[in-house]
């Protein structure tokens, strides 16, 4: 080969490399795009056939039911978080296999684990609205999430009806779940005031709430019950994530509508200090992180201490990054945009259900 065919070669190499390195970056920055556009039903929730709906009086309607006979002194309602990815439905069917096994193995272990020492859990399935409706803003996704909602409350009606008994109770909701066991609590408060009586408070995990019209009055203080502690977090530091948050967080209004929360005030509950406050909270009174993801159910994790401190500001929760490797959320696109496989307050959130239960019932 002479040599201008020599050269002819190498730049034909060399430009062939430079497009497949453009390529590549192009993928990776729209990956998430490609991913998300790949998870749209892209069919209108006006047309869409949703999945059969669940029937609370069975087992198999329940992720977690206590056995008949079993005691505590009170009860735990807790609304799950999004575990469905997405693709052909808006909601997900009650037997979604992979999105009940997420449940069970990540989201149980590390978000319903505070709680099991508070009280007998009521954790039921419900027609989620997918992953893909917590990423826009489409009127569709918003339809999606307002019709998860009357499954979680009929969920409760029939807790209320069939197992409650007139116990105290907590109502948990993480992510989509807490912002539906937002409007449960306005409703179900609504509808018969003395349900609020029994209610020992409530925790809205990773939830922009309004501060200017919260479902029932704040916590603010530790011991107080009745009350409600809301708050979504990001990493110290990190002013784009904040911003974004409480853009695209979604609130109801007074016509039960998923509506932006801006420029309204959004909660801020300090898991660290018990309190509505901007107040920091410094590492050393930080009790505990877990990564319980895997395992056993009813298995005790062990707690890591003075992992993060955390303040509120602007309505948001500013968590410092934790210094164990083993909080890194992982996974692929979905997975890292679900509630991470860790609990960075899972002994704070647990040691403040229990002084608040131990206040209700000294009365």
């Amino acid at each position: 080969m002479d040599a201008p065919a020599r050269k002819r070669r190498r730049w034909l190499v060399l430009t062939l490399a430079g497009l497949a390195l453009v390529l590549a970056a192009g993928v990776v920055g729209f990956w998430g795009d490609l991913v998300s556009t790949a998870l749209d039903p892209k069919v209108p929730f006006q047309t869409y056939q949703p999945p059969p709906a669940p029937d609370y009086a069975t087992q198999r309607a329940w992720y977690l039911r206590p056995a008949p006979g079993a005691t505590a002194p009170a009860d735990v309602f807790f609304v799950a978080p999004t575990t469905y990815d997405g693709g052909r439905n808006w909601n997900a069917r009650v037997d979604h296999p992979k999105a009940n096994r997420q449940f069970r193995e990540v989201m149980a272990p590390n978000y319903v684990g505070p709680f099991v020492q508070v009280g007998r859990v009521f954790a039921p399935r419900f027609r989620q609205a997918s992953l893909y409706s917590l990423t826009t803003l489409r009127e569709d996704a918003r339809e999606a999430r307002q019709f998860a909602y009357l499954d979680v409350r009929n969920a409760f009606d029939s807790y209320l009806e069939h197992d409650n008994g007139g116990r105290p109770f907590l109502i948990v909701g993480i992510e989509q779940g807490g912002t539906l066991a937002t409007r449960l609590i306005a409703d179900a408060v609504a509808t018969d005031p003395a349900v609020k009586n029994r209610m020992v408070a409530a925790y809205l995990i990773d939830t922009v709430v309004l501060a200017d019209a919260p479902p029932v009055e704040p916590c603010m203080r530790r011991g107080q019950t009745g009350c409600v502690a809301a708050w979504a977090g990001v990493y110290e530091g990190d002013f784009d994530a904040a911003r974004r948050l409480l853009e695209r967080a979604l609130v109801w209004n007074d016509k039960g509508e998923l509506v932006n929360i801006t420029p309204r005030p959004a909660l801020c509950f300090n898991p660290i200090l018990g309190a509505v406050t901007d107040e920091t909270a410094p590492a050393r009174l930080h009790l505990g992180a877990v990564n319980a993801t895997g395992l056993e159910w009813g298995a005790r994790p062990a707690f890591m201490a003075r992992q993060v401190s955390a303040r509120c500001e602007g309505g948001v929760l500013r968590v410092t990054r934790p210094k164990s490797g083993a909080f890194r959320q992982t996974g692929d696109w979905a997975n890292r945009r679900k509630e991470p496989g860790f609990n960075l307050f899972y002994a704070d959130v647990e040691a403040d259900a229990k002084q608040r239960l131990a206040a209700w019932l000294a009365g």
